[in-house]
């Protein structure tokens, strides 16, 4: 669901200034410290992130992936629901139309028997699934068909592509949960439930028909 929002304040002239500023909040290396900044609001942006993981201003592509990559270190998804690119100084609010990644590869390793995915965004994010980074999927019901979203970092997830969907969903079992028959997904010990058994049969038979 895209995040809506208007405001009458004034938003950053242009997409360098704002760029420079970014650069400056993360020049000392790593994933800037978005959570522990409280800056003032000041604004909206016209950039969107699309369901397809493009970052879009004033309804162009930016083409930089350099650049997108470093507005990516500023995201942050607050308590209200919106997505905001935060500085030290400046709160900006932008919209995304579904996740804020997009996770295009997926690593299945082991781990002293236990099974480990690994994922990796398309801004370069490494996230591997478990207790810490969880899984969910939500159905889509007019095409029987999940969407997986991984936790990235803070309220930020990665919605799973779908060559990767494919690979990871050929990696469930059935597994009984307080009782009932669920179709999983496990890893790092943690076990993600897709739906239940019941339900997948269901949908095998429907698209069948």
């Amino acid at each position: 669901m895209a995040e809506n929002g208007k405001s009458k304040a004034t938003p950053p002239a242009d997409l360098k200034g704002l760029e420079a500023l970014v650069a400056r909040a993360g020049e000392s290396g790593g994933l800037p410290p978005v959570d522990k900044w409280n800056p003032p609001f000041c604004g909206d942006l016209d950039m969107e992130i699309a369901a397809d993981g493009t970052w879009f201003y004033l309804g162009t592509p930016i083409g930089r992936p350099a650049l997108v990559k470093l507005f990516s270190s500023v995201l942050r998804k607050d308590e209200d629901g919106r997505t905001y690119l935060v500085t030290p100084v400046e709160k900006i609010g932008i919209r995304v139309a579904d996740a804020h990644f997009l996770a295009v590869e997926m690593h299945v390793g082991d781990r002293a028997g236990t099974q480990v995915l690994t994922f990796r965004t398309h801004v370069g994010d490494v996230v591997e699934a478990g207790p810490d980074h969880p899984l969910r999927f939500e159905l889509e019901r007019e095409t029987m068909g999940v969407k997986p979203y991984l936790h990235v970092r803070g309220r930020l997830e990665a919605l799973v592509s779908r060559p990767v969907m494919y690979d990871l969903i050929e990696l469930g079992e059935h597994e009984d949960i307080d009782g009932v028959s669920m179709f999983v997904v496990r890893s790092n010990g943690k076990a993600f439930p897709v739906m239940a058994s019941a339900e997948l049969e269901r949908a095998l038979v429907e698209a069948e028909a």
